[in-house]
């Protein structure tokens, strides 16, 4: 197999797409070039290069640019009107190791942008890049960003801003919105092409199965996907369905936040009013779009094998969530270990516990003693029974107490992507100052390392800082 562009989405799916061109910034400049991802893909591409596809510059020729339809539930309402606004599909690049979509966002006006400009302001890209290098760095499926890029365009959101564009890459760019367009419009045949095309590019082995378990494979895949957004803390705050990947990769980030204090039912994005997207409620409303997404095939999967998927949602995600979560605390995964988790997480709630570095601090509670630990959270009249408990479980693993050290760092991140380190590397982008973005992006790309002169990165935030609320507007 060679390297190359096919497009095979333009070639098979006419009705869902509509050729576009980027309108590419006059002189576009890097703000960030992801070249470790440029050659893990193998994309033959200079800096240079780079540069100027993800300025809409000047494209592979053999690139064809083109704008997705699909539609979706928006904050539980379904909305036929949406698809690609301000992001083209590039192309999709083919490797021996797999298939990669490019999308660039910001390229402006498509046919589906609704009177907006279809254009990005720099904060949104920055964002959107950190969250992806980040939550790959921890281990939890995501699309990524191969490359920020600045003009002199300034964008009207609130206020005036910097505009710039991402270049995105990911496994495809199918979401559940594209099966929710083809059952409204009753294209039946295209649901069963889109099954098709999802299921020869990213699961062939599922090619001789029938078609029911192409349904339990994205059941699977959205489980283990939010079942990692729970165990470190990560709140996407817009899950509608247009959101959300067909192959269980996080997917347009937006006001997202990972929790700084551990509180269930934080809420990150401001616009969400009644908490639809709250943290504690992402593993109900994966069910809930899987529900929508089930719907939508049910003109060409019977309602019985849908049902029967459906039904495995919450044991796939519990195992996920309880194998992990169990590992942070250096425990085996079993009922009794479950308890211990159970309670130290109503611990740190109780006591407003910094979720990310709590793991981290009981494990130098761990080899050291608890006088490490916070006073609000040793002093809690619960915590001594829970300290005895946890130990007797901890020690009577006959296990080298060393290695479950070690295994507990590896398990707990001590660097993670906190709103305010990114506004910080955000302002000083701003005014032309990348070194504390590279810096962020740097530190982040190694979250389970204790790094030299990184300090900063693994302090509690500042109290302007702690759980920002962030707006929609992008």
């Amino acid at each position: 197999m060679t390297f190359c562009f096919d497009n095979q989405f333009l070639e098979q799916f006419p009705d869902l797409a509509k050729p576009q061109h980027p309108l590419g910034f006059g002189q576009a400049r890097a703000v960030i070039l992801n070249t470790s991802l440029r050659d893990e893909l193998k994309l033959p591409y200079s800096d240079e290069q780079l540069t100027a596809i993800a300025g809409g510059q000047k494209l592979d020729p053999a690139m064809a640019p083109l704008a997705q339809k699909y539609t979706g539930h928006q904050f539980g309402h379904y909305n036929p009107y949406l698809g690609d606004g301000r992001g083209l599909l590039l192309g999709e690049w083919q490797t021996p190791a797999g298939r990669f979509d490019l999308h660039l966002k910001g390229a402006g006006p498509t046919p589906f942008s609704r009177g907006h400009d279809g254009r990005a302001v720099l904060r949104s890209c920055i964002r959107e890049y950190l969250a992806g290098e980040a939550l790959y760095a921890l281990g939890i499926p995501t699309t990524r960003a191969l490359a920020v890029t600045q003009g002199d365009l300034i964008v009207y959101r609130e206020q005036p801003e910097p505009g710039a564009m991402l270049l995105r890459t990911a496994g495809t760019h199918i979401r559940f919105g594209h099966f929710e367009y083809c059952y409204h419009r009753g294209k039946a045949d295209d649901l069963k092409q889109l099954i098709s095309y999802v299921t020869d590019t990213q699961w062939p082995e599922l090619k001789e199965q029938p078609v029911a378990a192409f349904f339990q494979r994205v059941v699977e895949c959205t489980a283990r996907m939010i079942a990692l957004w729970q165990v470190y803390g990560f709140n996407h705050g817009v899950m509608n369905t247009d959101n959300m990947s067909i192959i269980g990769e996080t997917f347009d980030f937006g006001p997202y936040a990972m929790l700084d204090r551990y509180q269930p039912d934080f809420i990150c994005n401001h616009s969400d009013t009644t908490g639809r997207y709250r943290f504690s409620e992402q593993p109900s409303v994966g069910l809930w779009n899987l529900n929508c997404l089930a719907q939508a095939l049910s003109p060409v999967i019977a309602s019985d094998k849908l049902v029967a998927s459906l039904h495995t949602y919450s044991d796939l995600l519990q195992g996920h969530y309880w194998a992990r979560m169990t590992a942070r605390l250096g425990l085996p995964d079993d009922i009794a270990s479950q308890d211990i988790v159970r309670r130290w997480l109503d611990l740190l709630a109780r006591t407003k516990q910094d979720f990310t570095l709590s793991f981290r601090r009981l494990i130098s509670a761990l080899s050291d003693s608890p006088g490490v630990l916070p006073a609000e959270l040793r002093n809690h009249g619960d915590f001594p029974l829970w300290w005895q408990d946890y130990q007797t479980l901890w020690n009577g693993q006959n296990k080298n107490p060393d290695q479950l050290l070690e295994n507990m760092r590896a398990a707990n991140p001590l660097y993670v992507l906190r709103n305010y380190l990114a506004q910080e590397a955000i302002a000083a982008a701003e005014n032309d100052d990348l070194k504390p973005l590279q810096r962020l992006a740097a530190v982040l790309a190694k979250p389970y390392t204790e790094q030299e002169h990184a300090e900063a990165f693994a302090a509690e935030p500042p109290e302007w800082g702690r759980h920002l609320e962030i707006s929609c507007s992008s």
